[in-house]
């Protein structure tokens, strides 16, 4: 007996997030401001790659990223990539690339940096290492990793 397969239906014109960190595609919508009440949004976990490993993937309809987001993004899931869609064709495909410094994205976790005082300072941070993830503050000098940067999102 052949089972059916399901299927995630197209979209038009958006944007598809495809491998996401298996099991990190809560915080991509985390980061989105997803579901917000108006997008259409498909949401796959942990579903196979073509690598034999697993993935998230996110398809959002009418809808396109900001460099924010990307760099968000980028911190979640360093080897996710971006699909615009227009007319059900992809029109664009990019891998997230981390910065080598990041402004203004998350928070120092130290409560004695000044950063994190009510005088208008935004974060800033060096990446030190990207796998597994090390960020340094640019004014406490403290560092943070990956664990650490999950929890503000």
């Amino acid at each position: 007996m052949i089972k059916p397969e399901l299927k995630v239906k197209p979209i038009k014109d958006g944007t598809v997030i495809d491998h996401i960190t298996a099991n990190k595609s809560l915080y991509v919508m985390r980061i989105l401001g997803l579901p917000d009440g108006e997008s259409n949004v498909s949401l796959a976990i942990n579903v196979s790659s073509s690598d034999g490993g697993k993935k998230d993937i996110v398809k959002i309809e009418n809808r396109e990223l900001d460099n924010d987001e990307l760099d968000q993004i980028a911190l979640i899931s360093p080897n996710a990539t971006i699909n615009i869609i227009r007319e059900y064709e992809i029109i664009s495909k990019a891998q997230v690339t981390l910065r080598d410094e990041l402004e203004s994205i998350i928070k120092c976790i130290n409560p004695k940096c000044i950063s994190n005082t009510p005088e208008p300072i935004k974060s800033k941070f060096y990446v030190i290492k990207k796998d597994p993830l090390l960020l340094r503050c640019h004014y406490c000098e403290r560092i943070i990793n990956e664990e650490e940067i999950n929890k503000q999102f």
